[in-house]
């Protein structure tokens, strides 16, 4: 990797610039609704295919943090995906003092991972795996913010724990995100549910019996996704 960070980001960009696809990116800004309104209103595409980032992730996995701050930090989609991906691979190859630095950056930078699939490569790795062995009072503060991502961040977060056999965290937040007025909120913790149901159906049935009656449909549709058709139809007729 070129020593000078500035060309190298420079670099970056001109592969991004490179790769982007102007009639893809109309249909990322429809897919990704960033209509007058919509949640991602105004966000901007380059029309940038996924693999075609993790290829770059890989070319530039040992770009500074500063350089990948000013990613963050960009008015095109694409760009703070790469950001995030890049962080999350350098945060699975950190140390300790690392991984502490891109935690608080992730942070710092919270109001910039502004869309769903941000916050979703993202949230498991950064946040779950840094409170992994920490105090969990910031899945609590983010999960009460009014900032959808935030809240989201707090729910995608948790999956560091299912992954590893804890469901505690989901479980309490899922109760706390009952009456959340967004539909991304409840998809979000109806997947997080269904995953707990992947490795305990029984703990999944137990959250279920005591709050399907107050869990909004969508989040339920996502939890029961994996049960039987039977099974399915009856959680279902028992909510409005």
């Amino acid at each position: 990797m070129p020593t000078n960070h500035t060309q190298t980001l420079a670099a970056l960009r001109r592969s991004l610039k490179h790769s982007a696809n102007p009639r893809r990116a109309q249909l990322h800004r429809r897919f990704f609704k960033t209509g007058a309104g919509d949640y991602a209103a105004g966000d901007r595409f380059l029309g940038i295919t996924v693999p075609t980032l993790r290829t770059l992730v890989k070319q530039y996995r040992d770009l500074s943090l500063h350089d990948v701050n000013a990613l963050l930090r960009s008015p095109w989609h694409e760009q703070r995906l790469l950001a995030l991906l890049i962080l999350v691979d350098q945060y699975r190859r950190g140390d300790a003092s690392l991984r502490r630095r891109i935690h608080r950056k992730y942070l710092r930078n919270v109001r910039h991972i502004n869309n769903w699939d941000l916050v979703d490569s993202s949230a498991e790795h950064i946040v779950g795996g840094f409170l992994a062995d920490q105090d969990k009072r910031l899945l609590w503060r983010l999960a009460r913010s009014a900032n959808l991502w935030e809240r989201r961040i707090a729910v995608l977060a948790t999956f560091h724990f299912i992954r590893r056999g804890r469901f505690a965290e989901t479980l309490k937040l899922a109760a706390s995100l009952l009456r959340d007025e967004h539909d991304l909120i409840h998809k979000a913790v109806g997947w997080m549910l269904r995953e707990v149901g992947k490795r305990d159906r029984a703990c999944l049935e137990g959250f279920l019996t005591r709050h399907r009656d107050r869990m909004p449909r969508t989040m339920l549709r996502y939890a029961i996704e994996h049960f039987p058709k039977p099974q399915r139809q009856r959680y279902l007729q028992r909510t409005a």
